[in-house]
């Protein structure tokens, strides 16, 4: 398997070399490289150019890591030990990623990671477009485009909207209207995975060793359309469900497929809950209108609730800004607020630690010394 078809590049061989000389005198001058295609708990597949072999995070890795992020995902490009004719690895270090999807990790469950502490989830890494899928029936809703547009935006790659399901949308040009007025710029593209309708506009977003990833709620589509773009039935699709006429949820976990043409496409499990965990400028782009009518505001200092001559509230009272999108920005607004003081205190903690440890350390020190005459 050659590397640069798994979508290796210049910058990823200059960490590594780095990697490797900050590493020599721990004499792993023999280390390779791979690429995550699938994570299960505590064991990663993973592709080099031996092949795909089945690896777990050293000892040391797992000690020296601060939280769930760094830890390797799907798409991450991760430092492992020479394996002559063996199917295992272990990962010695994750290459620093080039762009990433995160979202606010919803935990609760056991001490690892420190239950109801806020943390980031990395669902995938190292991708170049980011299709966000949406359908255009029953699962058609503007609010949760524009939630995920605003996260995709802060992740570092290409965001493009793909509208599935076109077959079913009677009203398709008014439907991809109103998205092109909350998504200026982007590509939008309403295709339809079960007929194979145009699939094949999707095809420039993924050339040989380009990544991309499908994101998108359950039931939208994401599997089928990764099918038709693999010109083969390799992933398992549900069919609609009698109550509303979605689809249903088959993905449960990410994985990275290789396509024909050479692409790389990373399948997600459909999410119920999308927290934002950085803000970036990811709301500026996506809600570029509201903040610029901001700008317009008699006073700077404007609430944009009762004060005279604000113009958010002339323009949502003349119809020109639609209420619902408001709200949406507002939620997200609040959100993002919540979230960084929340990353702020732990950062805080995270300092307070770091301190206590060194201070333990001088005082043991300190106590050393003096045993032996020296302090």
């Amino acid at each position: 398997m050659n590397l640069l078809d798994l979508g290796w590049n210049e910058n990823f061989s200059q960490y590594f070399e780095k990697y490797k000389a900050e590493k020599n005198k721990l004499k792993q001058q023999n280390a390779v490289v791979a690429r995550v295609s699938c994570e299960h708990k505590n064991l990663y597949h993973i592709i080099s150019e031996n092949g795909e072999l089945t690896a777990e995070v050293s000892g040391r890795f797992r000690h020296e890591a601060l939280s769930r992020a760094d830890f390797p995902v799907v798409g991450d490009w991760v430092v492992i030990g020479r394996q002559e004719n063996q199917e295992t690895a272990t990962i010695h270090a994750v290459l620093p990623r080039q762009s990433v999807f995160s979202r606010k990790a919803i935990l609760g469950g056991g001490p690892a990671y420190g239950m109801g502490k806020t943390e980031e989830q990395v669902l995938v890494a190292n991708i170049n477009s980011v299709f966000l899928v949406s359908g255009l029936d029953g699962d058609f809703n503007l609010r949760r485009i524009e939630r995920y547009l605003t996260i995709a935006w802060n992740s570092g790659a290409v965001p493009v909207i793909v509208l599935n399901k076109a077959d079913l949308a009677e009203n398709i040009d008014e439907l991809i209207e109103k998205v092109e007025e909350i998504a200026v710029g982007v590509p939008i593209f309403p295709v339809s995975a079960k007929t194979g309708e145009g699939i094949e506009t999707l095809l420039p977003y993924i050339q040989k060793g380009q990544t991309v990833t499908l994101l998108g709620s359950s039931g939208v589509g994401k599997s089928s359309i990764i099918n038709s773009l693999l010109g083969e039935e390799l992933i398992k699709i549900g069919g609609l469900r009698k109550s509303d006429g979605r689809g249903k949820h088959t993905t449960t976990y990410r994985e990275l497929l290789l396509l024909p043409n050479g692409g790389i496409v990373i399948d997600t499990p459909g999410m119920r809950e999308l927290q934002a965990w950085s803000e970036n400028e990811g709301l500026e782009k996506t809600f570029g209108d509201i903040e610029k009518l901001a700008t317009k505001c008699k006073f700077k200092n404007c609430s944009h609730e009762t004060e005279p001559g604000c113009a958010i509230q002339i323009a949502l009272g003349d119809g020109l800004l639609d209420k619902k999108r408001y709200n949406g920005y507002l939620r997200l607004q609040k959100e993002l607020a919540h979230l960084k003081i929340r990353q702020d205190q732990k950062e805080s903690r995270r300092v307070s630690r770091e301190w206590d440890k060194r201070v333990k350390k001088y005082h043991k020190d300190m106590k050393e010394l003096r045993k032996k005459g020296l302090a």
